[in-house]
C-alpha cells in the first residue's frame, strides 16, 4: 500500500476521513478519577476505532478492546445501524460508540451488529448477542444491558444470558427504544431509551412512522437492486407519531401521558429527580420541561420558553443536579444563557453552546465576544471559570472536577487533548492523526457593517505582483453550522482550492450559531434573502480591502445548504456570481423535513408565498451564468428529486446547466479515494473553464 505520505492532498484527506482518523474521542472518565475510556483508531490511515484506556497516575494506554482482532473482515451493518451513522455523520468503523455502567465494571459496545460486553476489571470481552444489534447500554448497576434489534428493545441479564423483549408489538413500522427520523437529523438525539438511576426499570420511546408519507429511492447503476423505501417526513407531512412508555425488568408498564407536543427534544433520567422530558409542539414557539412521574405517568411543567420565532434545542439540558436544582438554557435580551433553578450562572454576552456535564458543578461550552471561538468553561458555585486557555475550538468530556480537553486550533493540525484536574493539566491522551502538510495562508477578517466573520485565503506563496485572482466562495452559510472556526483543520480543504489558483472567501452570515438568538433569527421566513445578502456583503467588503481579488471573476461552491446557497447566488445575483457548483442543494423546500423547514418558513399550506419565494425552482428562468450540479443518488436526506427537479424547471426553461449524478452516494460527500478526487478536480477544472470563458467576454 502507497505510504500516505506520498498520496497527493486529495487522496491523503479521503483516506484519513479528512484527518480525523486517529484523533481519540468518546471520553469517560472513571467515577474514582483513576482512568480515562476512549475510542481512538489504531492509526491516522485505519478508519476501525478501538477502545482504549489511560492511567492517569502513569499516563499509560492500554487498548482494552481490538476491534481488528475481534473483526479482521468487513463490517455487516444492520440497516437501522446504517441509517444512525448516516444522520450522526459517522464515517469511521469499529467500535464507533460503547455504553458503561456507573461504576465502571461493564462496557458494552456493538461490532459489525454483534453485541459484545468487557468486564473492565478482567478484562474479558464476551460475546452477548451475534448479529443486527445497536444500541446496547448497560444498567447504571452493571447488571443488564440494554439493546436495540429488529427494531425491538431487548434487555439481558448478563449473569444468566436471560434475553427478553421488553414489549412484544406486531407492524414493522413500530420501533421500540430507536430515536426517530426528525429526532437524529435535526434534534441531535440519537437515543431512544434512557436506564433508571436504579437499573429497574427503562424509559422508552414508541415510535410509529406508519402515518410518514413513503418515498423511496432507486438504484439506478444497479437496477437489479430492489428500490429502498423510506419514511420522509416533508414539511406540511405526517412525522412519526412519539410516545414514552415506562418498561420495568418485572414485565410492568406505565404508559406517559401524552400532551400537546409533538417533538420530544430531550431525555435527562438521574438520581437528582424525576425523569424530565423537553418538548415542543409542531411549530417550535414553545419548550416545555416537564417531570415525569413514573407511578401513573402524568407530567407537571416545570418551566417553559417561548419566543415568536423559534426555540433551540441546546445540548444537555435541561437537567437536575445532585441537590435537585433544574438546569436549563434560557433567551436573555438576546444571549443564551445557563441557569440554575432561576438564577443566570452565565454572564450577559456569553453565548451558551451546550451543557457537556452536569454534577456538584456544571461543565459547559460557549462562545465568549468572538464567535469564531467555542472555550469550555466550569461553575464555581456563583461564578465561572473558562478551563481552556488558548485560542481555538475546544471541546470538552468528563466533569468539571476531571475534564478531558480536546482542543484544535489554528497553530496546530489534529487535537491536542489533555486531562485536568481542577483545571489543572495532569495528562494528555496520544493523538495519531495524520499531519496534512499544509498551513493555510489564511487572513481572519471581520467584514461590513455587521461585523461578518470571514477568513481569506490566498495560494501559498501568492505575490500580489502576479495579477488578480479569480474569487471563489466556500461557504455553508445556513443556520445550525459555522465555517469560520479557528482550527487550522476547518480550511485545509480551503487552501487546497486556494492553491489551484483562487483567492478562497469563508463567510458566516446572520443564522449561524454563537452570535446569539437576535442574530439567528435574522433568517425568519427570509433564508434566500439573508444568507445570499450576507455572503455578497462578504465578498464586496473583502474586495475593498483586497484589490487583489478579481471580481469581474467570481464562483461560488458549497455542499447542503451551501449547494442551495451556491445555485441561488447564480440565479438571483448574475451581476456579482459567475459559476457556481451546487453540491446535493436543496431546490423546493417542501422537499425537505418537517422541524428543519418549518422552523424558518412555517408549514407550506400555511405559507405558500415564503415557500415560493426561497425556492430556487421557481427562479429557474433566471439563471444566465454558469451551474454544475451535483447529487449523491442515495441521498436520504437531500433526495435528488430536489437536484432532478431544478434540471427540469432549467430545461424547459431552456437554460443550460450541468448534472453530475453520484451512484450509490449519500449526504455525506464520497470517501473513496479515487471519487473523492476526482470530483473535486471536476469541480475546481469546470470552474477554471467557466470563469476563463467569462474572463474572454470580459476582454
Amino acid at each position: 500500500m502507497t505510504d500516505v505520505d506520498d498520496l497527493p492532498f486529495l487522496r491523503k484527506q479521503a483516506r484519513t476521513q479528512r484527518f480525523t482518523l486517529g484523533a481519540p474521542k468518546e471520553f469517560r472518565v472513571a467515577p474514582d478519577a483513576s482512568r480515562v475510556l476512549f475510542l481512538r483508531a489504531e492509526s491516522g490511515t485505519d478508519p476501525r476505532h478501538s477502545l482504549w484506556s489511560a492511567d492517569l497516575a502513569t499516563g499509560a494506554e492500554a487498548k482494552l478492546v481490538d476491534a481488528v482482532e475481534l473483526l479482521p473482515g468487513e463490517e455487516e451493518l444492520p440497516p437501522e445501524e446504517r441509517a444512525r451513522r448516516e444522520r450522526a455523520r459517522e464515517t469511521g468503523g469499529g467500535v464507533v460508540h460503547y455504553g458503561l455502567d456507573a461504576g465502571f465494571t461493564v462496557a458494552a459496545f456493538s461490532l459489525s451488529g454483534k453485541l459484545y460486553t468487557l468486564d473492565l476489571a478482567s478484562g474479558e470481552v464476551t460475546l452477548r448477542v451475534d448479529g443486527s444489534v445497536i444500541d446496547p447500554r448497560p444498567s447504571p448497576t452493571g447488571t443488564h444491558v440494554a439493546y436495540v434489534q429488529n427494531r425491538r428493545l431487548h434487555v439481558m441479564e448478563l449473569a444468566t444470558g436471560e434475553d427478553r423483549v421488553l414489549v412484544e408489538e406486531d407492524g414493522e413500522d413500530i420501533a421500540w427504544g430507536l430515536a426517530e427520523f426528525i429526532a437524529a437529523e435535526e434534534m441531535d438525539r440519537t437515543r431512544g431509551y434512557w436506564w433508571a438511576p436504579d437499573g429497574r426499570s427503562i424509559l422508552a420511546e414508541r415510535s410509529d412512522r406508519g402515518p410518514v408519507p413513503r418515498w423511496t429511492i432507486a438504484d439506478p447503476a444497479n437496477p437489479q437492486n430492489p428500490a429502498n423505501v423510506v419514511a420522509y417526513p416533508a414539511a406540511g407531512t405526517t412525522n412519526a407519531l412519539v410516545s414514552l412508555a415506562v418498561l420495568g425488568l418485572d414485565g410492568s408498564r406505565v404508559d406517559v401521558a401524552p400532551g400537546e407536543w409533538e417533538y420530544l427534544a430531550s431525555v435527562h433520567w438521574s438520581a437528582g429527580g424525576a425523569p424530565l422530558l423537553a418538548v415542543e409542539p409542531r411549530d417550535q414557539k414553545r419548550l416545555d420541561v416537564l417531570a415525569l412521574d413514573v407511578t401513573d405517568g402524568s407530567t407537571a411543567v416545570l418551566h417553559t420558553e417561548t419566543d415568536q420565532h423559534w426555540i433551540d434545542i441546546v445540548g444537555g439540558v435541561p437537567a437536575w443536579t445532585p441537590d435537585g436544582r433544574l438546569v436549563t438554557e434560557r433567551m436573555v435580551d438576546g444571549d443564551h444563557r445557563l441557569f440554575v433553578g432561576d438564577e443566570a450562572v452565565s454572564p450577559a454576552g456569553l453565548q451558551l453552546r451546550a451543557v457537556l456535564d452536569v454534577g456538584d458543578e456544571i461543565l459547559f461550552s460557549a462562545s465568549e465576544a468572538d464567535p469564531t471561538q467555542i472555550h469550555v468553561f466550569r461553575t464555581e458555585g456563583a461564578s465561572i471559570r473558562r478551563l481552556s486557555t488558548v485560542d481555538g475550538v475546544h471541546h470538552g468530556s468528563g466533569s468539571a472536577a476531571l475534564t478531558v480537553l480536546s482542543s484544535w486550533s489554528l497553530e496546530h493540525s489534529g487535537p491536542r487533548v489533555s486531562v485536568l484536574r481542577d483545571g489543572a493539566p495532569v495528562a494528555s491522551i496520544e493523538a495519531s492523526t495524520v499531519d496534512p502538510d499544509i498551513v493555510p495562508n489564511l487572513t481572519w477578517l471581520t467584514l461590513g457593517e455587521r461585523g461578518l466573520r470571514a477568513a481569506l485565503l490566498l495560494p501559498r506563496g501568492y505575490e500580489p505582483s502576479e495579477g488578480k485572482l479569480p474569487v471563489l466562495l466556500d461557504p455553508y452559510g445556513g443556520p445550525h453550522a459555522q465555517r469560520v472556526l479557528q482550527s487550522r483543520n476547518a480550511f485545509l480543504t480551503s487552501q487546497w482550492l486556494a492553491d489551484q489558483g483562487f483567492a478562497v472567501l469563508v463567510a458566516d452570515g446572520r443564522g449561524t450559531p454563537g452570535r446569539g438568538a437576535v442574530w439567528e433569527r435574522e433568517i425568519a421566513g427570509r433564508l434566500a434573502d439573508v444568507t445570499l445578502q450576507d455572503q455578497v456583503d462578504a465578498l464586496q467588503a473583502a474586495a475593498a480591502q483586497f484589490p487583489e481579488l478579481d471580481v469581474e471573476r467570481v464562483a461560488i461552491r458549497g455542499w447542503s445548504y451551501g449547494g442551495y446557497l451556491s445555485a441561488l447566488a447564480v440565479l438571483r445575483r448574475p451581476d456579482v456570481f459567475h459559476a457556481a457548483v451546487a453540491g446535493a442543494p436543496v431546490t423546493d423546500w417542501s422537499l425537505y423535513d418537517t422541524h428543519y423547514t418549518e422552523r424558518y418558513l412555517g408549514k407550506p399550506q400555511d405559507e405558500p408565498d415564503s415557500y415560493a419565494h426561497n425556492s430556487l425552482i421557481e427562479s429557474a428562468a433566471e439563471l444566465s451564468r454558469a451551474l454544475l450540479i451535483v447529487h449523491g443518488l442515495a441521498d436520504d436526506n437531500v433526495f435528488v428529486a430536489h437536484s432532478l427537479r431544478l434540471s427540469s424547471a432549467l430545461l424547459a426553461k431552456g437554460r443550460s446547466h450541468v448534472f453530475l449524478p453520484l451512484a450509490g452516494a449519500t449526504h455525506m460527500t464520497p470517501q473513496a479515494e479515487e471519487v473523492a478526487e476526482n470530483l473535486m478536480r471536476t469541480q475546481v477544472d469546470w470552474l477554471l473553464r467557466e470563469l476563463s470563458a467569462v474572463d474572454k467576454e470580459n476582454a
